[in-house]
């Protein structure tokens, strides 16, 4: 069965399942299955529905060294509640000093180029070793999110990363996902509270105003056709 026919089966087998039926059935059936959290509120709902499938679960962050104080509170909060110590993948050191070196401290600004190349070396190298030997990568994407999102399916193959890539929440709007947050006591970023409800590294994200797409925070200064990090193609 090739990659492209294995995917339509599973979207066709699981198109009627509910979302934690979904979950239990990767981690069932792809031993090397594993959840890429940056620890917005989507995330920890997959966090607490695959923990308390599989304590075992593989879950994994992405620290690229400008995070929010509030983004390390809410891990810490999530490896005291369910014992565990979710995985942290770094950006490699020498090209973080030559990012700095070619454009500064915040030459994100400046550029769609430089921004990109800043996303590259802090987020997507380090997700290229998180996805290495995976079978499957599980993501919080949400189709209301994002123009860019918008007709992403629940599982696809991503080619980028040669992974079967999965978004259990893909049909979800907010109001499930805080449902879900307060029936089961999920921790969650205190930033969602303060009008952040897409959260990234701290000089590339802002608050929403009144009447705001929820991404409108995410790299306010491009247009919304171009607000992707590369870690979720189009």
């Amino acid at each position: 069965m090739s990659k492209k026919e294995l995917v339509e089966k599973l979207n066709k087998d699981l198109e009627n399942k509910s979302t934690q039926e979904i979950v239990e059935f990767f981690l069932k059936n792809f031993e090397k299955t594993a959840l890429s959290s940056s620890l917005a509120a989507e995330d920890q709902v997959l966090t607490d529905m695959m923990l308390k499938e599989n304590k075992n679960a593989t879950i994994f962050t992405l620290d690229t060294g400008r995070l929010h104080p509030e983004t390390y509170d809410v891990m810490d909060a999530t490896n005291l509640k369910y014992g565990v110590k979710i995985d942290v993948f770094f950006p490699n050191s020498e090209k973080v000093q030559e990012l700095y070196q070619s454009q500064g401290v915040n030459g994100q600004y400046e550029s769609i180029e430089n921004r990109k190349n800043c996303c590259g070396v802090r987020k997507i190298e380090p997700l290229k070793r998180a996805l290495k030997g995976l079978d499957v990568w599980i993501t919080g994407l949400r189709a209301t999110q994002s123009v860019t999102r918008i007709h992403m399916p629940l599982v696809e193959w991503d080619e980028t990363f040669g992974v079967i890539k999965v978004n259990p929440l893909i049909n979800w709007n907010e109001i499930d996902v805080w449902d879900y947050i307060k029936e089961n006591k999920v921790p969650y970023n205190k930033l969602h509270d303060k009008g952040f409800p897409s959260i990234g590294c701290a000089p590339c994200t802002r608050a929403v105003k009144d009447g705001e797409d929820i991404r409108a925070g995410r790299w306010w200064w491009e247009n919304p056709e171009h607000k992707e990090c590369g870690l979720h193609k189009k």
